[in-house]
């Protein structure tokens, strides 16, 4: 008999597998459970399913359910009986449902790991993807409450309801019983099931993206009556750039006679409008943006730019005001840019947006810019537009309370109009997802991050996300593993884009320098250096150089196989008068793009100072400034471009890191007014070529670590550790604990005697043998060497017996200071491998060398878990101090292999026991052959959530 709901021991709420999801088509819904007061919400969601559905739901014609099918479908025990329903603005469109069964098919409990699985969802929401979002949850739920497996009957002709079981990348059985097919589906995540996961999010949040860039109808809600205001300005940006929709004046305040304003429809309200509106722009008041929300939901609006303002920038009571806005948005399947957003930009031609604050639509290029501030934004957009830089899609989402960074590098990820991709966050509300979609993005195109609110330790105000307790030095460190591009300041930013916007990836840092000034070549020179290029020597081409001088040295530049890009410098020309030469700016671009459209693809920048029209001309794409070259000055030789026209900004295949040779239609080559800049742009790009390269041949765990791991025996152990009800704050593990569950993954840790007194220190010396160590342990004096704490090498029983008398006269009691006895470990170099679980950014891998290098200097080297052996050759490899690792004044390399299967097996712990939070390994002496761990501490808690595994859902903020 199934258990009533009063009778289980979990019938509460189970308000956590409430979530909002992205469907196929880019909207939002609901999955919530479904309780008793849903009823009249079931027969209504009953009654709009056709009866071919209800057919192939119920094996039989079934108009209707009865009184006693709807006391079934709406009572649960949230246990052994599940229902979820999807639901937009408040009704229903699907449902699932769930009963655990036994071996013969009949209601069960546990320990019954099986159960039946039904979905129904309404024929006008079908193909929206609504039933494999469905599928992840219910799966999730199953998992959760102890099921394993799900059954399901189909009939061979529902090839719909198949699909989504056989699409779902889960290990399936098939078989055809009693005229249906009958499925058998295991809940176990597989990497199939959760590459199909990942695919459907992408193209879900790229399509939500894509329906707010692209519509083909706007409303701006708040158009003042008078010229002015906020929303009467984005509708004039609106009709200036040339939209190629339709446009609609929406405000209550109208008159009953006024039909336009601007040249627009003008109505009172969206209902008014008659025909559908694909994207909203909100300019109200805060206070009255609910009511337009509603409006805009009831219309099928798709999607909100909300420039109000008086949200979570406002404190806590705008920040629960802020909420409530995304609750109700999504309520109605709309994704929300803001709130405090300052707008939107789409220059594809066969759109033209500008539905934002920006008075001019920026020039069309190849480069993305999402920024989380409205200020930044503007900035970016006058830098940008100064240097004739041109942007595919311009973003300013404020406080970014639903569509995040994140949502933009999904659609990004396959944007055909977008190259590069710049980024200013102020807050990551989900640094584990924007590390996966940011690894994926690099993988194609540059990521260029800069990261504001570094070192206040928090967010924005208007940013109601968690927040990291990593250091900024860590999150620099995990963005680079992922290719990100992470610079210090927006002009970096901007420098960085123009170069990987408009030139080809360089194979190399072999820079050749070559312009008319010897100083400004020697300050290029120099700046390479201290960015780890190799640059050659300069090549003067002296102040006699004519455009004509520079194209001939570019081009044998270009050509040389020994050089992977070329920075140009350049100083005016002075004529006989002592008065710069008119037009020069234009003529050496020409020369340039010339002689760089006729080589090979390799980077070329230019510095130059004060060249009036030169970094203008160099923006510019090949065929317009041949149009436009001005005719040479008199005496002077012309520069005759190759007649190649330019590409618009540039493709992938032609921004790769390693090209055969030949031709290429010369992109925009990108001038800085200072050498620092160019080289720092021309580093970032030589990093993000071989970060591309490697990513090209991803590494691998080294199989052999497989036989000398025993991961059910570390299961146990963790478990029998934290017992049945562990403390939420965790436990530190006792030296032995620690040394035992390290053991099972291969980690062994030197073992220490407690000494209490002198003589139970002589005695552990007999016991372990000489040579031995004499430490302390106590907290204030652990890993301090330097505090007297530490004896080594004590030889003889009279050694040791000196020694303990020293630590106690110099620091104290044997009670405070702890001490133990340790055997000698080989010589060697102290390093220290750390591992913690940050609860936003994940599984962080440490090392760097014991001490002050890693304590005071900071120079510690991090990588996300779990981590490759490419990635572990290049923790090592990465620190500043590395190479004292590698033979630093004539010393003996040290065992670096074993330090990089140390740092595996490390990793490979803390990825299969989310439990361990926090490991240190601290001295491990690396030795020319092996390595010895002299101390180790381990922390276990119960495991945090693991949000990114989980089932597509959007943030809740």
């Amino acid at each position: 008999m199934e258990p009533s709901p009063e009778q289980s021991p979990h019938h509460v709420y189970p308000d956590h597998w409430e979530a909002d999801v992205v469907l196929r088509d880019g909207g939002t819904a609901r999955i919530r459970p479904i309780t008793t007061d849903d009823a009249e919400r079931l027969v209504s969601f009953y009654e709009q399913v056709s009866p071919e559905s209800k057919y192939y739901r119920f094996f039989a014609p079934y108009p209707r359910l009865s009184a006693k099918d709807v006391h079934r479908f709406t009572h649960h025990d949230y246990v052994d009986r599940v229902g979820l329903a999807v639901t937009v603005g408040g009704e229903f469109i699907a449902t699932v449902r769930f009963d655990r069964i036994d071996a013969t098919g009949r209601p069960a409990s546990a320990p019954a790991d099986e159960a039946e699985v039904a979905f129904l969802v309404q024929d006008a929401h079908q193909g929206r993807g609504v039933a494999s979002t469905l599928l992840e949850h219910i799966a999730a739920v199953a998992r959760e409450r102890g099921i394993r497996r799900f059954a399901a009957e189909v009939l061979p002709a529902n090839n719909k309801m198949i699909k989504v079981f056989r699409d779902a990348g889960y290990t399936q059985q098939r078989s055809f019983e009693d005229g249906s097919v009958h499925l058998t589906l295991d809940l176990e995540p597989t990497a199939e099931s959760l590459a199909v996961q990942r695919a459907r999010e992408q193209r879900a949040e790229a399509r939500s993206v894509q329906r707010l860039l692209a519509p083909g109808s706007v409303a701006v809600i708040g158009v003042g009556r008078t010229p002015g205001g906020v929303g009467r300005t984005v509708l004039r940006n609106l009709l200036g750039a040339g939209f190629t929709g339709r446009a609609y004046a929406v405000n209550s305040a109208f008159a009953d006679g006024q039909d336009t304003i601007d040249g627009v429809p003008a109505h009172r309200s969206l209902g008014e409008i008659g025909e559908p509106v694909d994207l909203a722009v909100v300019a109200v008041p805060a206070e009255r943006v609910p009511e337009a929300v509603a409006d805009c939901g009831e219309h099928g609006v798709q999607g909100l730019v909300v420039l109000s303002a008086g949200y979570a920038e406002w404190g806590a009571e705008g920040r629960e005001r802020q909420r409530e806005l995304v609750r109700q948005a999504r309520s109605y399947g709309m994704r929300i840019i803001g709130p405090n957003a300052f707008g939107i930009i789409n220059n594809s031609e066969a759109v033209r947006l500008n539905a934002s604050l920006a008075p001019e639509r920026p020039a069309s290029g190849r480069i993305g810019l999402f920024t989380q501030s409205g200020a930044i934004g503007i900035a970016l957009l006058s830098g940008l537009y100064r240097r004739g830089a041109g942007l595919s899609t311009f973003i300013s989402a404020g406080n970014r309370a639903d569509i995040s960074g994140n949502d933009f590098l999904q659609y990004w990820y396959e944007d055909p109009d977008t190259d590069v991709a710049l980024l200013y966050l102020e807050s990551l509300g989900n640094p584990r997802k924007f590390t996966r979609l940011a690894r994926r993005t690099a993988a194609v195109k540059p990521v260029v991050v800069v990261k504001g609110a570094r070192h206040s330790g928090s967010a924005p105000p208007g940013h109601a996300v968690p927040v990291s307790r990593i250091p900024d030095a860590t999150v620099s460190a995990l963005m680079r593993q992922a290719g990100v591009i992470r610079v210090d300041t927006v002009t970096e930013m901007v420098d960085a884009g123009l170069l990987l916007a408009g030139q080809p990836l360089p194979a190399g840092g072999r820079v050749a320098i070559l312009g008319n000034s010897e100083s400004l070549g020697l300050l290029t020179y120099d700046a390479c250096l201290a960015e780890g290029l190799r640059p050659r020597p300069p090549r003067d081409l002296t102040t006699a150089a004519t455009p004509q001088d520079f194209r001939d040295a570019l081009a044998e530049a270009l050509a040389d196989e020994g050089c992977d890009a070329v920075i140009v410098t350049a100083i005016p020309w002075v004529g006989e008068d002592g008065e710069a030469e008119p037009g020069d700016g234009e003529v050496l671009a020409t020369a340039l793009h010339a002689a760089a459209a006729a080589g090979p693809a390799k980077p070329v920048a230019v510095v130059h100072v004060e060249i009036g029209g030169l970094a203008e001309a160099l923006a510019a794409a090949t065929s317009t400034v041949a149009q436009q070259r001005p005719a040479p000055a008199p005496g002077r030789p012309s520069a005759t471009p190759a007649a190649t026209p330019a590409p618009p900004g540039g493709t992938d295949t032609a921004r790769t890191a390693t090209d055969p040779g030949g031709a290429r239609a010369a992109g925009r080559i990108p001038a800085y007014p200072a050498a620092e800049r160019a080289v720092r742009a021309l580093a970032e790009a030589v990093k993000y070529a071989q970060w591309r390269r490697q990513a090209a041949v991803p590494g691998k765990v080294p199989e052999f670590l497989d036989d000398t791991i025993d991961e059910p025996g570390a299961a146990a152990r963790i478990e029998a550790l934290l017992g049945e009800d562990p403390d939420p704050r965790g436990r530190p593990l006792a030296h032995d604990e620690a040394r035992e569950l390290l053991a099972c993954y291969g980690i062994t840790v030197r073992p220490t005697l407690p000494a209490p007194d002198a003589e139970a220190a002589v005695d552990a010396a007999a016991r372990l043998g000489y040579p031995v160590a004499l430490k302390t342990t106590a907290p204030h004096l652990r890993h301090r060497a330097d505090l007297g704490g530490v004896r080594l090498d004590l030889a003889t029983e009279s050694a040791v017996r000196r020694a303990y008398g020293e630590l106690t006269d110099l620091l104290g009691k044997p009670a405070e200071l702890r001490p133990v006895v340790q055997a000698m470990a080989p010589r060697g170099v102290d390093t220290v491998v750390r591992a913690t679980i940050d609860p936003a950014a994940g599984a962080v891998l440490s090392f760097g060398l014991a001490g002050a290098p890693s304590e005071l200097l900071g120079d510690t080297a991090h990588r996300l878990v779990p981590v490759t052996d490419r990635d572990a050759a290049e923790l090592i490899r990465s620190i500043r101090a590395a190479p004292v690792l590698f033979g630093w004044r004539g010393s003996a390399p040290v065992d670096t292999e074993a330090l990089e299967e140390l740092l595996l097996r490390v990793s490979l712990l803390v990825d299969d026991h989310p439990e361990v939070v926090s490991i240190a390994l601290e001295p491990v002496v690396v030795a020319t052959q092996g390595l010895t761990v002299l101390g180790a501490s381990v922390r276990l808690s119960p495991p945090p959530a693991r949000t990114d595994l989980g089932p597509r859902r959007l943030s809740n903020y």
